[in-house]
């Protein structure tokens, strides 16, 4: 029977998820997928196999298009209710944030951020950015969820970090490296991923017109109205891998 935590930022109820260890065993993954993170008790991050980061995946792209919430600003440790403590890794994708229980129970992560650590993104090159500014104006932070103006900034005015996209080039050098299986790789140009991009803020639009048509009730200024890089990369990787 799983046991779940509660989220170290909104405090709901976390979902817990059995994965395949790469020694043979499980552990069990607690996600919260309107904060768009997860717990990792110590060392769980590591464990996982291969196949166990696609599984995780595939549930982060089911819930793609769930109402996210900016975290807040302290997170609490479901273990003690301790402050959780900021800090940074980096590995080859890029640095990512992390809130680390001071009394070694763990750990939590944004979706954004296991996504870094496993690889599975790369930050946008300026000609992206600059398309994009011109184009779709102001996004959501993959990592925190605040919005990001284009045309006043290249990273996130709450949380400082660098514009990142789940990206299938990325993707396919991440899946190469777990499972060392070689596949025709798959990549974008910058053009392209605007374009891209774009048709997913045309779909969003479409929607939300139809909604009004209907007699559905839009608020102005929702987070809806704002392009959001992660479910967008999800997407257009997703594409490509099922």
């Amino acid at each position: 029977m799983l046991t779940t935590s509660n989220c170290p930022a909104c405090h709901g109820r976390m979902t817990g998820q059995t994965f395949a260890t790469t020694f043979g065993g499980t552990v069990q993954i607690d996600l919260c997928f309107a904060c768009r993170g997860l717990w990792f008790d110590p060392l769980e991050n590591l464990k996982l196999s291969p196949a166990a980061v696609l599984a995780l995946f595939r549930q982060l792209h089911a819930h793609r298009d769930d109402a996210a919430q900016a975290l807040p600003g302290k997170l609490t440790c479901p273990r003690c209710n301790g402050g959780l403590v900021q800090g940074f890794d980096l590995v080859k994708s890029g640095r990512y944030i992390t809130h680390r229980c001071p009394q070694r129970h763990g750990r939590f992560s944004t979706f954004a951020s296991f996504m870094i650590e496993k690889g599975f993104v790369r930050q946008l090159t300026a000609v992206e950015i600059e398309s994009m500014a011109q184009r779709l104006g102001v996004i959501s932070c993959s990592n925190c969820g605040a919005p990001v103006d284009l045309r006043q900034s290249h990273v996130c005015p709450h949380c400082r970090t660098a514009l990142s996209l789940l990206d299938p080039q990325a993707v396919e050098r991440a899946l190469q490296g777990l499972s060392q299986t070689a596949t025709q790789p798959v990549g974008m140009n910058a053009p392209d991923l605007a374009d891209a991009l774009m048709a997913i803020e045309r779909d969003r639009a479409r929607a939300e017109r139809e909604a009004r048509s209907q007699g559905g009730f839009v608020l102005p200024g929702d987070t809806s109205a704002r392009i959001d890089l992660w479910a967008a990369g999800l997407g257009l990787v997703w594409a490509l891998l099922k």
